[in-house]
């Protein structure tokens, strides 16, 4: 048997709880960057963080919207399974304010898994009094038998040292899958788009994030600044002129507030560009979602 232990980490959570802040800590580095060719043909590989006996390798999950019949969300829901099977730890991000509908919804697909799962209150740097998170764990226990309960604060670092512990415990012994020196640089683009994700989110409200897709067109360094291009992909004219504003208003704040995270992510100077596009009903046509690359090749 292996010394040495490897596995999947699949992350799974809403838009807004701070999926790539949590990845940006772990991985204790900047993101580097180059063009937006996959190195790889795992596609939704993100991230490899390699410890002195264990490689923890982090996979990209598509949202799970259960109570949904959408075609998109259908499609979502069959690609984020086809990811529990290759993943050998499911690790849930949650707020620390309290358990949404959502965040049930997404338990329940994973509840019947035989995969570990290991849950991580998130923003715990919020809260002065840490006994007010244990009615959120006992609801969590309630819900399902998780194999840990981790507080963290991905933002401020706090327990993130000890979620990766959790991590590293709960890997099957095999040997690394990649070198040690490996640099999946791929992640950087699921950065940006799940940082506009997280931005729309907070700007707009719960309901149009789950109606767009984020693509990045353009991601290279010139004259040592970040050059980005952006489109947001909706399915309606009614929701374009929702997410652009009366004189582009909204799309100047989910741009500003972006570009300012992003600065401080890659320590660069960023240009971010973005438009907004309509493809009609793009969320109910299973061509045109595999065309924007969204989940894996998975039939329907």
């Amino acid at each position: 048997m292996s010394d040495f232990k490897c596995g999947y980490v699949s992350i799974i959570g809403q838009p807004n709880v701070g999926k790539s802040t949590l990845l940006n800590k772990i991985l204790d580095k900047k993101i580097s960057i180059t063009s937006r060719k996959s190195q790889t043909t795992r596609n939704n590989i993100i991230g490899v963080k390699t410890l002195k006996n264990a490689q923890l390798i982090f996979l990209d999950t598509p949202g799970i919207h259960s109570q949904s019949k959408k075609t998109l969300n259908k499609y979502l829901n069959k690609s984020a399974k086809s990811v529990f099977e290759d993943s050998d730890i499911l690790l849930f991000l949650i707020q620390r304010n309290k358990l949404t509908a959502q965040d049930k919804s997404i338990i329940n697909e994973f509840k019947n898994s035989n995969v570990k799962t290991i849950c991580a209150i998130n923003k715990i740097d919020q809260i002065a009094d840490k006994n007010s998170l244990l009615p959120l764990i006992n609801e969590l226990a309630m819900e399902h038998s998780f194999t840990d309960i981790v507080p963290i604060s991905a933002l401020k670092g706090n327990g993130v040292d000890n979620l990766v512990k959790v991590l590293e415990s709960h890997l099957p012994f095999n040997p690394y899958f990649y070198p040690s020196d490996h640099n999946f640089n791929q992640h950087s683009n699921f950065f940006i788009s799940e940082l506009i994700r997280e931005k729309i989110t907070r700007i707009m409200g719960d309901e149009i994030p789950y109606e767009v897709y984020v693509e990045v067109e353009k991601n290279e360094v010139i004259d040592n600044r970040l050059e980005i291009d952006i489109v947001i992909y909706v399915a309606k004219s009614s929701q374009k002129s929702i997410v652009i504003g009366k004189d582009g208003e909204q799309l100047k704040k989910i741009g500003t507030a972006t570009r300012r995270e992003l600065q401080k992510i890659f320590n660069k100077k960023v240009m971010l560009r973005s438009w907004v596009k309509v493809k009609k009903n793009w969320n109910t046509n299973i061509e045109r979602i595999q065309s924007l690359g969204i989940g894996n090749s998975i039939d329907v």
